[in-house]
C-alpha cells in the first residue's frame, strides 16, 4: 500500500465529519471516527473465521467464560473474535444503536474493553439522538478495510493518520495524549539508528515498550521504523498508559497491527507497574513536564526505601513537584545488561532534570547513577514551541547499556535548537554595511499553529542530527565529552570565628535584653549584668579576654551573679560581630568556624581538591580550610559528589554588545523621525 493509498484511505474515512458537523464538536470527531474505524477493520479481519466461530460457540457457550475464550480464539485464528451473526452491513434499519451494542458486546473481552474506554455505547446514544447513527454506520460498512486490500502494516499507517487528525483537532489537550510526529521520527531514528546491521538480520525477535504510551505514536514509529529495514522482523510492543481513552486508541492501534493487545495496560506505571517483570530491547517515551507526583509519594517512598536498587528507584529520588527523572528511573529498571544484548532508550525531558539539584540531592544522584554506570550516550536540545501544550525548551535522552567502544565513557551534546549567523544581512541601524543575522537551522514555522507548537523539524535537520550522533562527531553544534566533565566535588570551605564585643552598644543592649532568653534570667541577674557591662571597656579584639572581664565583674557582685555557657553565649551573640583583626576563637585549643562565613565551592571531578582550594579560595582567604568531616558516602573522599549537565553554557558564544555609534546613530535617526512627525502635525 503506497503512501497516497493510506492518505487517502485515511481521508475518506475522516470525511464522516461531514455528516457530524452541526451536530458535534470538531474535537469529538475522533472519539467516533476511532472506534468505528476499529469495528469495521476487525470484522473485515474476522470474515474468514466467522462461520467456523460461529459453529464452535453453538457448542461452547454453555461453558465457562475461561474456556471459551481459549477456544473461541482457537477457532478464529486469532487474538480476539466475535460470536455475533450481526455486521455493520446488517444492522438493520430499525433498533439500529441495540443490535450496533449487542454486536460490540459479542466481541472477545480484550477487543470489547476497547469500545467500553472508548465510552463507545454513550457515543452511539448520542449519533442515535441526533439521527445519524444508521448514516454513519453505512459510510463505514461502504469502506473495505479487509487484510487483503489493506496489510496489518497499511492499516496501522490508517489508523495513526486517524490518531493525527484527533489530536490536531482537539489541540488544546492533544499534548496530553498525542507526541507530534516530527519529534516520534527523530527520538525513534536516535534509538534505532546505531542498530541498523542487527535490525537486517533474519529471524529477528526485539521488543519496544513506552511506559507512557498515550495513543500509541512511539510503538508505531518503532515497529514502522523496523519494518522498514526487514519485513519479516517480530517486533513485541509492549506499553502501559493512565488516560482511559488514549489507552483505548492505542491498543486499538496494536489490535490492528496484529500486536499481542494483552501487552498494553491500563493504569499508573509509576505506582503500579504492570509489567514489573519485563525487560525490552528498545524503549520510547515522552512523560509528562513538570507533573508531580504527590498522589503516589507513599508508593514510590516505600519502593525507594525498601526495595533500594532490587527497586527502580534505589538511585534517589526527585523532588515531589516533577516526577520526570522517576520515568527515566522506571525505564533503566527495564534495561537488559549488556551480556544480553543489552537495550537502548529515548526519553524526551524538560530542562530540569538536566540541572535541578545540588550535590547529594535525589536528583543529582540519580544523574550520577546514569553518568557513573556509563548509560548515556546523548542529549539532543530540541528548538521550543515544538509540542501541542508546551513552547518550552526539551531535550532527547539517549541511554544504552552496551554502548560501541568509542563512546565508552562519552556523552555527546547535540544542539539543534542552535540558530546560526546569516552573512550579508540588513544592519540594524537600516545601513548599507553587511552584517549578521540570524537563520534557524533545524526547523521550519508552521503555516498554521497547534495549540503551542509553532515549528516542526524539517526531514533535512532530522537527518542532519540523526547522522551527527550516529557518525560521532563534532562540529558547531554537536560536542563530546568525558562524563566526569559534568560531575564535581562540593567542598564545605570554613573560616575562623574572629569576634570583636561591643558591651556598651545601645543598640546591642536592647536586642540583648528584647530577647526572650533573657527573661529567664531573675530581675538581680539582669541588673548585675547590665551594670557590670556598664564597667567594661567599649570594645573588646578578644572574645576570651571580654568572658573574663565580665566574669570577674559577675564574681564580686552581691550576691555573686553566675552564668552558664548557654548564657554567655547569649550575651556575646548580641553584642559582638565578626572583625578581621580580632582574636581568633578556639575551643579547648581547637579553632572555632565562623557559620555565618561558611560557603561551598563545587570542584570539578577532574581536579585536585586540594589544588583548586589552593588556587580559587587561599589566595582571597588565606586563613580558611576544608572540613574534612564532610565526605561523600559512596567513595568516602572530602566533598560530596553531585552532577549537572549545563548544556546551554556549553553552547554559549558571546555576542559583543553594538558599538556606541551604532546606537547613536539610530537614536539620531528615531529622534529625526519623531521631529518630523511633529512638525507635520503642527503645520
Amino acid at each position: 500500500m503506497t503512501d497516497n493509498n493510506f492518505s487517502s484511505t485515511a481521508a475518506f474515512l475522516w470525511s464522516v465529519a461531514d455528516l457530524l458537523r452541526g451536530d458535534f464538536k470538531q474535537s469529538q470527531y475522533g472519539r467516533i471516527i476511532l472506534p468505528f474505524t476499529l469495528l469495521r477493520r476487525l470484522e473485515c479481519v474476522l470474515e474468514a473465521t466467522k462461520p467456523a466461530v460461529l459453529e464452535k460457540y453453538e457448542t461452547v457457550k454453555a461453558m465457562p467464560i475461561e474456556a471459551q475464550d481459549k477456544l473461541l480464539t482457537h477457532a478464529a485464528q486469532l487474538s480476539f473474535y466475535n460470536t455475533s451473526k450481526m455486521d455493520l452491513n446488517r444492522l438493520g434499519e430499525t433498533d439500529v444503536a441495540s443490535n450496533l451494542e449487542s454486536y460490540i458486546q459479542s466481541f472477545s473481552p480484550n477487543a470489547r474493553e476497547i469500545f467500553e474506554h472508548f465510552d463507545f455505547f454513550n457515543t452511539l446514544d448520542k449519533l442515535a439522538e441526533a439521527d445519524l447513527l444508521y448514516k454513519v454506520a453505512k459510510r463505514f460498512a461502504t469502506t473495505d478495510l479487509h487484510p487483503n486490500v489493506i496489510n496489518n502494516y497499511g492499516m496501522g499507517l490508517v489508523f495513526e493518520e486517524l490518531i493525527r487528525r484527533f489530536a490536531e483537532s482537539s489541540n488544546e489537550t492533544a499534548g496530553e495524549h498525542f507526541t507530534p510526529r516530527d519529534i516520534v521520527r527523530l527520538t525513534t531514528s536516535l534509538v534505532f539508528t546505531n542498530d541498523d546491521d542487527a535490525l537486517t538480520q533474519s529471524g529477528l525477535v526485539r521488543s519496544i515498550y513506552d511506559p507512557t504510551a498515550g495513543t500509541g505514536g512511539f510503538l508505531s514509529s518503532g515497529m514502522e521504523y523496523v519494518l522498514e529495514l526487514n519485513n519479516k522482523a517480530s517486533l513485541s510492543a509492549f506499553g502501559q498508559e493512565l488516560n482511559p481513552e488514549s489507552y483505548a486508541i492505542c491498543k486499538a492501534d496494536m489490535l490492528i497491527k496484529g500486536q499481542k493487545v494483552d501487552n498494553i495496560k491500563l493504569g499508573n506505571t509509576l505506582s503500579n507497574d504492570q509489567l514489573r517483570t519485563e525487560k525490552f530491547d528498545y524503549m520510547l517515551s515522552n512523560p509528562p513536564f513538570g507533573v508531580d507526583w504527590k498522589k503516589i509519594q507513599k508508593q514510590i517512598n516505600d519502593e525507594h526505601t525498601e526495595k533500594g536498587f532490587e527497586g527502580r528507584f534505589g538511585a534517589g529520588l526527585p523532588r515531589v513537584s516533577d516526577g520526570s527523572l522517576l520515568f527515566l528511573m522506571h525505564l533503566v529498571s527495564k534495561m537488559r545488561p549488556q551480556h544480553e544484548g543489552g537495550s537502548r532508550i529515548g526519553i524526551i525531558l524538560n530542562g530540569s532534570p538536566l540541572f535541578t539539584g545540588g550535590a547529594g540531592s535525589g536528583e543529582s544522584e540519580i544523574r550520577r547513577y546514569i553518568l557513573e554506570n556509563d548509560l548515556l550516550e546523548a542529549i539532543v536540545a530540541l528548538p521550543t514551541d515544538m509540542f501541542y501544550n508546551t513552547g518550552i525548551s526539551t531535550y532527547v535522552w539517549v541511554l544504552s547499556s552496551h554502548k560501541p567502544a568509542n563512546r565508552k565513557g562519552k556523552v555527546q551534546l547535540i544542539n539543534a535548537a542552535k540558530e546560526r549567523a546569516k552573512k550579508g544581512g540588513r544592519g540594524r541601524s537600516g545601513g548599507g554595511e553587511s552584517t549578521e543575522e540570524v537563520e534557524n537551522v533545524f526547523y521550519a514555522a508552521m503555516r498554521k499553529s497547534l495549540g503551542s507548537k509553532r515549528k516542526e523539524l524539517t526531514e533535512d535537520a532530522i537527518e542532519t542530527i540523526v547522522k551527527t550522533y550516529g557518525q560521532f562527531v563534532e562540529n558547531d553544534f554537536s560536542k563530546i565529552f568525558d562524563y566526569q566533565a559534568f560531575g564535581y566535588r562540593r567542598i564545605t570551605v570554613e573560616r575562623p570565628l574572629q569576634l570583636a564585643v561591643y558591651p556598651k552598644d545601645e543598640l546591642r543592649i536592647t536586642a540583648l535584653t528584647t530577647d526572650k532568653a533573657w527573661d529567664k534570667l531573675n530581675e538581680h541577674a539582669q541588673h548585675t549584668i547590665l551594670a557590670a557591662l556598664a564597667s567594661l571597656n567599649n570594645k573588646y579584639l578578644s572574645r576570651d579576654v571580654f568572658l573574663k572581664a565580665l566574669t570577674t565583674e559577675l564574681e564580686t557582685a552581691t550576691p555573686v551573679v553566675k552564668l552558664s555557657a548557654a548564657q554567655l553565649k547569649l550575651i556575646v551573640k548580641h553584642l559582638s560581630e565578626h572583625d578581621d583583626e580580632a582574636e581568633v576563637c578556639k575551643v579547648k585549643g581547637k579553632v572555632e568556624a565562623n557559620p555565618d562565613l561558611r560557603d561551598n565551592e563545587n570542584v570539578p571531578l577532574t581536579e585536585s581538591v586540594d589544588d583548586y582550594f589552593a588556587r580559587e579560595v587561599l589566595p582571597h582567604v588565606s586563613n580558611a580550610w576544608i572540613d574534612t568531616k564532610k565526605t561523600d558516602e559512596q567513595d568516602g573522599e572530602v566533598g560530596i559528589v553531585g552532577y549537572e549537565i549545563p548544556f546551554n553554557r556549553h553552547f554559549y558564544e558571546y555576542v559583543p554588545p553594538r558599538s556606541l555609534t551604532e546606537i547613536d546613530a539610530d537614536l539620531d535617526k528615531v529622534s529625526s523621525e519623531i521631529m518630523q512627525l511633529l512638525n507635520e502635525v503642527h503645520s
